[in-house]
């Protein structure tokens, strides 16, 4: 079968418009440092301290552009470090999610949820998903080859849209649990 890209999605943030003002300032905009492989997505110049109860993860990466509500994705290793329970949830599923403070440097943004562990997905166009025989919401099993630490993820879950590009995202905890892979393949 055909592989397709694996990449590691590592610890980000995603605001609102109105916490970047109060983050950044009155008319604050996200100033885009590099093009992420999703079309129309972009890491940021722009970076915030999450502070949980028992810990703070400094200079976290801004990713734009703006949503409807701010979420924060970590791996499950650093919601332990923050001391928060993030649940494993598809991104924009905040509903009763962790809690956080972000810090910028003209504010602070006390969230009463956010905070989420990034369910291990697969985006896809519509036209791969047809070729690969994968829909959207299909939950699935993904191979990755490395010399020394090669697994099979279970529970993927396949997103389809033709905002998309085809490519694996998993965390750095899961990344690194496989060595770091680079591609995959679906298990049948």
């Amino acid at each position: 079968m055909k592989k397709f890209l694996v990449e590691m999605s590592a610890r980000h943030v995603h605001v609102t418009e109105a916490d970047l003002e109060t983050l950044f300032g009155k008319g604050a905009k996200l100033t885009p440092k590099k093009d992420l492989s999703q079309p129309g997505q972009f890491a940021c110049e722009e970076r915030v301290d999450v502070v949980g109860p028992k810990g703070t993860l400094p200079h976290v990466s801004i990713l734009g552009p703006t949503r409807s509500a701010t979420q924060i994705e970590v791996s499950a290793t650093e919601a332990r470090k923050l001391g928060v329970a993030a649940p494993v949830r598809e991104s924009g599923d905040v509903a009763g999610s962790a809690p956080c403070k972000l810090v910028g440097p003209a504010g602070e943004v006390e969230l009463s949820e956010g905070v989420i562990v990034a369910k291990r997905h697969v985006h896809m166009t519509p036209e791969d998903a047809a070729a690969y025989g994968v829909s959207d919401k299909e939950i699935v099993q993904v191979k990755v080859d490395t010399p020394e630490r090669s697994l099979i993820f279970g529970d993927v879950v396949i997103r389809v849209s033709d905002k998309f590009a085809t490519a694996m995202h998993i965390d750095t905890d899961e990344a690194n649990a496989a060595g770091n892979p680079r591609e995959g393949e679906f298990v049948k």
